[in-house]
């Protein structure tokens, strides 16, 4: 067995954690991953970040920590840039000094730099320092990252079809150990409508989901919002379900071109659920401290007074947001949503 690489449950995973796993083992590493986010894990991120600091930070910090002993390495990439002329959260810019400075007894980080705002030298620059970690064979670290662009791209088609990421890597056989067993999700991800299908669908209140993947995707972070809004008889829509072609078009509606790469998706996922017609209701769940996303949060409820077309509600999570407020605050907008639908 080769070295063991942790890779924490927590923010970024659910964009890319296929891309990772599959580039780590086909270099010769094991990939391990921390469990599911629980009140422990959060409590032990809390108690060594800022207080400032937003509640998907906390909670990876307390992965990061959970980590410690399972892995030789942990798996934390300083991510600055992932497109062109755009940037991700400043957070996660700075991330690895982060965890190097509030985790202790930890393994060794691999901290990859990917900047893609103007050019893929820093990015190929990082691949293969990554990967001479592993292997000397230039030839074998670009087969392995050919690989994990692969798993990316077939994952991304999972989702686009409506399936949310832990039912995604269930049908690809690389779901990590979770409550659930693997089978029920494949299960429940194969008998999903994609997100198109959901908005024809068969007669049901049609919920389009914004938010950040590691706010809405998080079952304990989210107080588990899908699986609540399905089982109030909902399908769910989210801005990852979307084809890139659509939230960019609609984003390009805002007058200045919004630069961070996932309040983009955002921005334009909501004026598609709000403008277009093919959701029942829309629902923007943002964790508190989180500036970007307040101003995306603004902007989706100016254009929803506006048009006063579709339902709109925003849910704020953080570390004090209990489960039972969460639920009432859901079953009021789906009543709300069921009531203003059109026949």
């Amino acid at each position: 067995m080769g070295e063991v690489v942790g890779i924490p449950r927590a923010l970024l995973y659910y964009h890319y954690y296929p891309m990772w796993k599959v580039f780590f083992e086909s270099l010769g590493g094991t990939v391990v991953t921390s469990g599911e986010t629980t009140r422990a894990v959060l409590d032990a991120g809390i108690k060594v970040t800022v207080d400032e600091a937003c509640l998907p930070i906390k909670v990876f910090h307390g992965h990061v920590l959970a980590l410690a002993g399972k892995c030789d390495y942990v798996f934390v990439p300083r991510l600055v840039s992932v497109e062109r002329r755009a940037f991700t959260c400043p957070k996660f810019m700075g991330l690895p000094d982060m965890i190097r400075c509030n985790c202790r007894d930890i393994p060794r980080i691999i901290d990859s730099c990917i900047n893609l705002s103007r050019t893929t030298r820093e990015y190929i620059h990082a691949v293969y320092s990554t990967g001479r970690m592993f292997t000397g064979s230039v030839l074998r670290i670009l087969a392995a990252h050919n690989r994990a662009k692969a798993a990316l791209a077939r994952y991304t088609r999972y989702i686009e079809s409506g399936m949310t990421p832990d039912e995604a890597m269930a049908v690809m056989g690389i779901a990590p150990p979770c409550d659930e067993p693997a089978h029920r999700a494949v299960a429940a991800a194969s008998s999903l409508p994609g997100a198109s299908e959901a908005v024809r669908g068969s007669g049901r209140v049609v919920v389009g989901l914004v938010g950040h993947p590691y706010v809405i995707y998080d079952p304990f972070v989210s107080m588990n919002v899908i699986r609540r809004l399905r089982e109030m008889g909902a399908s769910v829509v989210t801005a990852d379900m979307l084809p890139a072609a659509i939230t960019e078009r609609e984003a390009a509606r805002f007058p200045k071109r919004v630069f961070w790469t996932l309040g983009r998706r955002l921005l334009g996922a909501g004026f598609h659920f709000l403008r277009s017609g093919t959701v029942h209701g829309c629902l923007h769940m943002r964790a508190f401290t989180c500036g970007p996303e307040s101003l995306i949060g603004e902007i989706l409820e100016r254009e929803s007074a506006r048009r006063r077309d579709v339902p709109f509600a925003t849910i704020t999570v953080d570390e004090h947001t209990g489960e039972a407020g969460v639920i009432t605050r859901l079953e009021a907008f789906i009543d709300v949503v069921t009531r203003r639908r059109k026949p």
